[in-house]
């Protein structure tokens, strides 16, 4: 069964009927004096989210919060306004794949599959496992024990075991570790193929090119607080404190650089070997305007992109802040 037929395979709409929402409000969560997380609010919808944060942020707090393993100290977590906390008919409607390797390794990957299915009480628990098992496409190694497995393999088999019982919600703790170029982008492909059927796909990853090619929201937390919500080119555009960054290339550099001084739209123009690197304060007003700069030198605008409107850009933005 290829990984394209057991998708075909997986029942739509998902389990529960209609789309799935996490709601956070007000979530905290400490460890004796320690806290992990303080005071975050959030939702998160159908589609695929990324959760963004340094080492330490309370990722991992968060997601055990929203899978139920663990209770927040204080606030609700809620599954479409069930509360997630020991409530085990809302557990049937999530699947987990935790940062660390929880599978156990004397098993081979298809006993570890179907004692999966079999515990969510499957009415088909082999059917549901070998569609569970093509679809990370670890048919070839299903007979092998988990212990001999590489990282990026012990990875897929832990995503077969989240999505056994075709959960609406997924919850992913780093989900592409250990996984080599190809299994990457197969798992990237799996992933928004399940986002377009209506799924609620929550993933974190320290790598922020990962996020910004999945992820169509983001939800950024910095030392337990959350710091920042929404699409990251809208969040970059909101950083009004700080210049806008753009690489433009032209038909002629130096007479836009002159006719872009000149207006005093720029904080800042360089006449660079890639062309002009302007400073712009106000993007909406940059943008609408060198057009008719260019137009009005008589140049011919060639490219005009923001050079610091990645991921990256905005994330260290934040936790610089």
């Amino acid at each position: 069964m290829s990984s394209g037929e057991a998708v075909q395979n997986f029942r739509k709409p998902s389990p529960g009927g209609g789309t799935a929402e996490l709601r956070l409000e007000g979530v905290s969560r400490w460890y004796g004096n320690v806290v992990a997380v303080n005071g975050i609010s959030m939702t998160i919808g159908p589609g695929v989210t990324g959760l963004l944060g340094p080492n330490g942020a309370g990722k991992s707090t968060l997601i055990h919060m929203m899978g139920g393993f663990l209770p927040p100290s204080s606030g609700t977590v809620t599954l479409d306004g069930a509360p997630i906390w020991k409530n085990p008919d809302v557990y049937r409607r999530l699947g987990l794949v935790p940062e660390r390797e929880t599978a156990y390794d004397f098993l081979t990957g298809w006993q570890f599959i179907l004692a999966m299915a079999k515990l969510h009480r499957l009415p088909d628990p082999a059917g549901a496992a070998r569609r569970a098992i093509a679809l990370v496409e670890m048919d070839y190694a299903a007979g092998r024990t988990i212990g001999g497995y590489s990282k990026g393999m012990k990875q897929r088999i832990k995503m077969a075991s989240a999505l056994v019982h075709d959960p609406p919600v997924l919850l992913l703790d780093e989900p592409f570790n250990g996984m080599d170029p190809r299994q990457r982008l197969q798992l990237m492909e799996l992933i928004r193929r399940m986002a377009a059927e209506g799924r609620t796909i929550l993933f974190s990853s320290h790598i922020l090119e990962e996020v910004e090619r999945l992820a169509q929201h983001i939800e950024v937390v910095v030392a337990g607080r959350h710091a920042a919500s929404g699409d990251f080119r809208k969040i970059r555009r909101l950083m009004t404190d700080r210049p806008h960054i753009f690489m433009v290339r032209s038909g002629d550099d130096r007479r836009l650089a002159a006719a872009v001084i000149a207006d005093g739209s720029a904080r800042s123009v360089q006449l660079t070997e890639k062309g002009l690197r302007v400073e712009a304060v106000d993007f909406q007003r940059f943008t609408w305007l060198l057009p008719r700069l260019a137009r009005d030198a008589g140049v011919r605008l060639w490219e005009v992109s923001p050079s610091d409107e990645s991921l990256e850009s905005v994330f260290s933005y934040l936790v610089a802040r």
